[in-house]
């Protein structure tokens, strides 16, 4: 891996703006331009691509450190003039305060295992009798890890919490489970319909309609004559 390939991972993974970017550069004492971090992040194949040197990258992750851990006091640690795996592994340990389990465990993120034994190798000063040289492929399945469990981070389910029983859920013999009540069956509504009116006779046009008689017996009759005496 490059001193870029790990720039750029480790922007990724913490999510870090230009401008933390070049604070963490600051932390360590070094001024970077907007220009000079734009052509250490870009690709290979890109025409203003910048290779990012050892020193400047040992100023980047002490500024980490002290980004993540604060910064101590007294004299601060002078950046590296050269730079391998085991220098980076050691110190991006140091500044996310990992442990060893934590170590394991993002590697296991990663699909990869390995024992206690072999990790505390790794962190040995070179010289040791049990130093051993980290390889591109563990520092590359750590920073996977650590994308995983600072980027890709996916919620969790709580067993603690009680889980919502529904209706459709399976009932047990000492709980139940209670279904909705049902709603009563709506009553038959008889409608009534009204009866066709009865047809009304048909009226003969053609027969004369028979002329009223006059009762002698009524009280207009009696008037009609009285009325006609006096005449």
């Amino acid at each position: 891996m490059t001193n870029n390939d790990i720039l750029r991972r480790l922007r990724y993974t913490f999510d870090f703006s230009d401008t933390k970017m070049i604070g963490i550069f600051r932390h360590a004492n070094l001024a970077v331009t907007r220009v000079q971090l734009s052509g250490w992040l870009k690709k290979e194949e890109d025409a203003e691509f910048v290779r990012i040197t050892d020193q400047e990258m040992a100023t980047f992750l002490n500024g980490l450190i002290i980004e993540k851990r604060g910064r101590k006091e007294g004299d601060q640690p002078e950046p590296e003039r050269h730079l391998n795996n085991n220098i980076i592994f050691r110190k991006l340990k140091i500044a996310l305060n990992l442990t060893a389990d934590d170590i394991l465990h993002l590697l296991k993120l990663a699909g990869v295992s390995l024992s206690k034994h072999e990790l505390s190798a790794l962190f040995r000063k070179q010289g040791h009798q049990n130093y051993r040289e980290c390889k591109d492929q563990v520092l590359r399945n750590f920073l996977t890890g650590l994308q995983h469990q600072w980027r890709d981070k996916e919620p969790t389910i709580n067993t603690d919490k009680p889980q919502r029983v529904t209706a459709t859920a399976t009932a047990t013999a000492d709980k139940p489970v209670r279904k909705p009540a049902e709603r009563p069956a709506a009553k038959d509504v008889k409608f009534v319909v009204d009866k066709p009116a009865s047809a009304k006779p048909s009226i003969d046009k053609a027969a004369k309609p028979a002329k009223a008689t006059t009762d002698s017996g009524s009280v207009w009759a009696k008037a009609l004559a009285k009325s006609s005496k006096k005449s």
